[in-house]
């Protein structure tokens, strides 16, 4: 990925932003407010910044008054009210992640309402035991471990902002330190999707796990979701190959110093570029004969997708303290003392 590229792929990303900021999966398609941030972050990385700010501008004047968003819109009608806690805990991370990118301090300011609204409201469904219901307008519908790890890094970035504005959270402290126990000690509590490649190394990816703890779990599961010379499947039992969970677990690998793997899979993954500098959100290959791929199993280049690549690569080889944000750079530590306090009887 030369500088060239990766420019190429983040002007495929800005050329489907809306005027109104908003940045949908495709040209005139479906936004989730998650993968906006994702997108977002990409534009930052290029140092696209106002576009960048732009997305955020979507956010906050589309935030419910809970402090969540819906699901998916298209333009600004809403096709999807499910309430995802982890789409609406997201834009934490995109608020720190663009000032580290510009050190704006206005900017994080301005952030900072629309920030807290959000990590309070995902952080009403945490339940005793410390996992985050994923449907705000349904809890009794579980808990996910994608989610709540994900909401974890969200919370961990909030935590960042409220320290820089010096309005301190203890309360998003203890949460998250019930929030850090249920993802590492008790996977009893979360709806099983261990067939999705997500469920196995996001528990990494959202800064829980580190160490020994995540080298292992790298490696328990590495035969079942990766195949040589193309990428991550998405699901353990179908022959889907994704650029983005790719790219994802390249930013795992990355943060637990495997760097050498990591490189080998972006490497991989370029096979899904498409002539614009996007890329193809996946494909399907045939049984195990990998010298000969099948079709590719989706007919666009999502924005979310190609974010991916851009921030797997920045985490590789980018410069600044955005490039270190999924290693736990300029984050606060887990406190085992919230673990206690949430916990009393362990």
């Amino acid at each position: 990925m030369t500088l060239d590229r990766l420019r190429d792929t983040v002007d495929a990303i800005a050329r489907v932003q809306r005027p109104d900021g908003g940045i949908p999966w495709v040209v005139g398609g479906k936004a989730d407010p998650w993968n906006m941030v994702e997108a977002a972050m990409a534009l930052d990385v290029s140092g696209r910044h106002d576009d960048a700010a732009r997305a955020y501008g979507w956010l906050g004047r589309h935030q419910l008054d809970d402090g969540g968003w819906y699901s998916y819109y298209v333009g600004d009608e809403v096709t999807d009210r499910t309430l995802d806690t982890n789409i609406s805990a997201y834009v934490a991370v995109g608020a720190w992640h663009h000032y580290l990118c510009t050190d704006d301090a206005a900017f994080l300011r301005a952030q900072w309402p629309l920030v807290e609204r959000a990590i309070d409201h995902v952080l009403d469904f945490q339940a005793p035991t410390g996992e985050i219901a994923w449907r705000a307008d349904d809890p009794a519908d579980g808990a996910l471990l994608t989610g709540s790890s994900s909401v974890h890094m969200s919370v961990r970035c909030a935590i960042a902002i409220a320290e820089r504005m010096g309005q301190p959270r203890p309360d998003w402290e203890l949460s998250l330190g019930a929030l850090a126990d249920a993802i590492a000690h008790r996977p009893e509590l979360f709806l099983d999707k261990s067939r999705w490649a997500m469920d196995w190394y996001y528990p990494i990816l959202g800064g829980v796990l580190r160490g020994a703890p995540a080298r292992a779990r790298i490696d328990e599961h590495w035969d079942a979701f990766v195949v040589e010379g193309l990428g991550v499947r998405c699901v353990s039992d179908r022959p889907w190959v994704t650029a983005a969970e790719t790219c994802e677990l390249v930013m795992v690998l990355d943060a637990i110093g495997d760097t050498d793997r990591a490189r080998e899979l972006l490497d991989w993954v370029q096979f899904l570029r498409h002539d614009d500098g996007s890329y193809w959100c996946g494909m399907n290959f045939e049984g195990e004969r990998f010298d000969r791929p099948g079709q590719y199993f989706t007919a666009d280049q999502p924005t979310w997708n190609s974010a991916a690549v851009v921030l797997a690569t920045h985490a590789l080889d980018g410069a600044g303290p955005a490039a270190g944000l999924f290693r736990g750079e300029t984050l606060p530590p887990i406190s085992l003392s919230a673990e206690l306090l949430a916990f009393p009887d362990t």
